[in-house]
């Protein structure tokens, strides 16, 4: 079964960033998870500009850029200047007045509007940015710190996704306490791919081709 691995780079260890960036890129990887948080729409400070940049520089995988801030048109195009067309921008709904306005800029500059749901918002409230999205990411547990645990409601939130992504023509992605029971149950059902934190990517002791390839024969 085909499904794509995403390396939750706020995760990475900081002392080697580029032995990490090579390592996972080598290990099979499909792309770098971005996680960008301003300390005010999310209660954290992640990972800067500069991050962002020097993984999309030091590897040809996609970068997936996720903007936990407030009012991001505002400063889109400081993020856009350093992508690659085709490589992922999410936003969260809620952190802007006008989103499609935002998703808008994203189309605009040649990448892949995306936004993130919370565990918090419903479905129905993001309705008509389904049309306009081309990936979704469902948050499984509220955004802003890694090692959270899921909250089990959100599933039934995925349901509802699933049911209206042919129709509206987006893919669902998985972020937050992604466990290996997560992929078994889910990647089967239609999402296409899943965020890796510390739950199976980071910190096991293995070199990180041997926890993808692990990952990638997961029975089903």
């Amino acid at each position: 079964m085909q499904f794509e691995l995403m390396a939750s780079m706020m995760c990475a260890n900081y002392g080697n960033l580029e032995k990490e960036v090579k390592s996972l890129e080598a290990g099979g990887i499909d792309s770098f998870h971005i996680d960008i948080m301003d300390g005010r729409y999310v209660p954290n400070f992640a990972m800067s500009l500069n991050d962002m940049k020097y993984i999309a520089q030091a590897s040809g995988k996609p970068v997936d850029v996720h903007l936990m801030i407030e009012h991001p048109n505002n400063r889109i195009q400081l993020f856009l200047n350093y992508l690659r067309p085709g490589d992922t921008v999410y936003i969260h709904p809620e952190a802007e007045y006008h989103p499609s306005t935002t998703l808008q800029s994203i189309i605009n500059a040649g990448m892949t509007p995306g936004i993130a749901i919370n565990p918090g918002t419903s479905v129905e409230t993001v309705m008509e940015m389904l049309r306009i999205v081309k990936k979704v990411l469902v948050m499984s547990v509220n955004p802003g710190n890694a090692g959270q645990m899921y909250l089990p409601y959100v599933g039934k939130k995925i349901t509802k996704l699933l049911a209206l992504k042919e129709e509206m023509d987006f893919e669902i992605f998985w972020d937050g306490a992604c466990g290996a029971d997560k992929i078994l149950e889910y990647a089967p059902r239609g999402v296409k791919g899943f965020v890796l934190g510390t739950t199976l990517l980071f910190g096991k002791g293995q070199d990180y081709a041997q926890t993808l390839q692990d990952i990638r024969e997961l029975r089903f």
